[in-house]
């Protein structure tokens, strides 16, 4: 685990982004999403509840995402999150913003000092 000081708020809808891309890859239940996140990003991204379903309830009246029952591995009843096409389309937006934003923080670190 990371220690607090090593932990950064995210930018503004970083949260959306990473889970329109990790629910395009496959579709999940909130507690599968949070240690997906938490995997990938290896114990750097460790999102709250309090920040999670806010954030998919926001998603769900955007229209980003629609959900169905399904079962958990623990065989419980889970609601399934997916993206819709809606929410392909804001993904690819938003992932052609944040390119561009890092891009030029990139030349801006590279360049400043100069």
């Amino acid at each position: 685990m990371r220690k607090k000081a090593e932990c950064r708020d995210l930018f503004p809808g970083a949260l959306e982004l990473m889970i329109l891309k990790s629910l395009s890859w496959k579709p999940m239940h909130g507690y599968a999403l949070v240690q997906r996140l938490k995997d990938i990003s290896e114990d750097y991204l460790q999102i709250e509840e309090g920040s999670l379903y806010p954030a998919l309830q926001r998603m769900l009246k955007a229209g980003w995402l629609k959900t169905e029952m399904g079962v958990s591995a623990r065989n419980r009843p889970v609601r399934i999150f997916k993206v819709t096409a809606a929410g392909r389309k804001h993904l690819e937006q938003e992932l052609a913003s944040v390119e561009k934003m890092f891009a030029g923080v990139t030349r801006v670190l590279a360049l400043a000092g100069e």
